[in-house]
């Protein structure tokens, strides 16, 4: 098994329940075992900081620092890749914990959009597990972190609409005269071509998705495979041909006339805010939220390894795949399909559980920790007795 990329090093400081820890990591993938408690999941989130965001958890930053720091935190990787590594460093600084920056090769980034020149990361967690039956925000938060892997402006594109929606709800509610108006126009207009832009996105990345799926479509395949749809008023037309110019038109109708409408409301009602990711298990022809809880873990797997091998096609870069708790609840045939799967998207996972067992089928294509309160220990020696 060869890696087109891996991190070679991480290092944290006052990172949750990790005061200090200093970790040298083979071209393989990594396996982390240990009691609920230990930290598995910390040391996923702390690499899930090399994207733009607020990591897996989307905890807010004062809560990731160590209960009793006032120092901030510090995670920093060494990034192996063609050849070359990269040192890149994030966290807040004492006394700042509201900001994350970044740096990278001992340059301070712009912004951590920068990163995504340099890596992908891609997790799956326990918690994502109420995905086809939670929220529909949830599932459009996840279909906007897939568009991310592959376009990497999407994330400020996602952004700026939200805060132009922010800007309209506001002007709406104090509207008052003609010269608010003008303002509401602008504002309008902004919402509607970010708006047009992140549906175009949306449906590329539906579209391209659906292609990886179909190609794995074979009847050995070892997981459920997903059908997808955008749905939505504009997302249909969208996905029928409907040019992105007469998209944005069409939004900016929208948003005129439900002026009062959203006044009312207190927000605006109508847009790819409001989409719906729908997933349904294909060869059920069913519903992914009518399906069993064993057939909904299976279907999100199958999509999330997919996802990793489109990013890779698309981006040329092989994603870090986080994978939390990932084994459990597989039987034997299907977590050696997983791993088989997780080696052919080419990066480096690092995968959790509490039974070192369940991963036994990775031989030494992984390399193991044994993860207890605030640090490691090489688990090649342990035994489970």
């Amino acid at each position: 098994m060869a890696l087109d990329s891996h991190l070679s090093s991480l290092k944290l400081s006052a990172f949750r329940n990790y005061a200090s820890l200093s970790v040298a990591f083979a071209a393989k993938h990594v396996v982390l075992t240990g009691p609920n408690g230990a930290g598995k999941t910390n040391l996923l989130e702390a690499v899930s900081f090399l994207s733009p965001g607020r990591g897996l958890r989307r905890a807010q930053l004062a809560d990731v620092a160590m209960a009793g720091s006032n120092a901030g935190f510090a995670v920093n990787v060494t990034l192996e890749r063609d050849g070359d590594a990269t040192i890149i460093g994030t966290g807040t600084a004492p006394g700042d914990a509201l900001q994350r920056k970044v740096r990278i090769n001992s340059t301070t980034a712009k912004s951590a959009d920068e990163l995504l020149e340099l890596c992908r990361v891609i997790w799956l967690t326990p918690s994502m597990d109420g995905l086809f039956t939670g929220p529909a925000a949830d599932r459009r938060r996840f279909l906007d972190r897939m568009v991310l892997a592959i376009d990497p402006a999407h994330g400020r594109r996602a952004a700026d609409y939200e805060k132009a929606m922010r800007q309209r709800n506001r002007l709406l509610e104090d509207f008052r005269d003609s010269q608010s108006d003008g303002w509401i126009d602008a504002a309008e207009a902004q919402l509607a071509a970010l708006g047009s832009a992140m549906i175009a996105a949306r449906q590329e990345l539906a579209g391209l998705l659906t292609g990886i799926i179909a190609q794995g479509n074979g009847e050995d395949r070892p997981f459920p495979t997903a059908s997808l749809a955008i749905e939505g008023a504009l997302e249909r037309d969208a996905r029928e041909g409907m040019p992105a110019g007469d998209i944005e038109d069409a939004l900016l109708r929208i948003f005129r006339d439900q002026r009062m409408r959203d006044r009312t409301a207190g927000r605006t009602l109508a847009g790819p805010h409001r989409a719906e990711f729908a997933i349904r298990h294909r060869q059920k022809d069913m519903p992914a939220a009518l399906c069993s809880t064993g057939e909904q873990k299976a279907l999100l797997i199958g999509l999330v390894l997919a996802h990793a091998r489109l990013t890779r096609t698309v981006s040329g870069l092989a994603p870090i795949m986080l994978l939390d708790e990932i084994a459990a609840h597989l039987d034997p045939l299907r977590r050696a399909a997983l791993f088989e799967q997780v080696d052919a998207a080419g990066g480096q996972a690092f995968m959790t559980g509490t039974d070192r067992s369940l991963f036994d089928a990775l031989e030494d294509r992984a390399q193991r920790f044994r993860v207890e309160t605030g640090g490691l220990r090489d688990d090649s020696e342990i035994s489970d007795a």
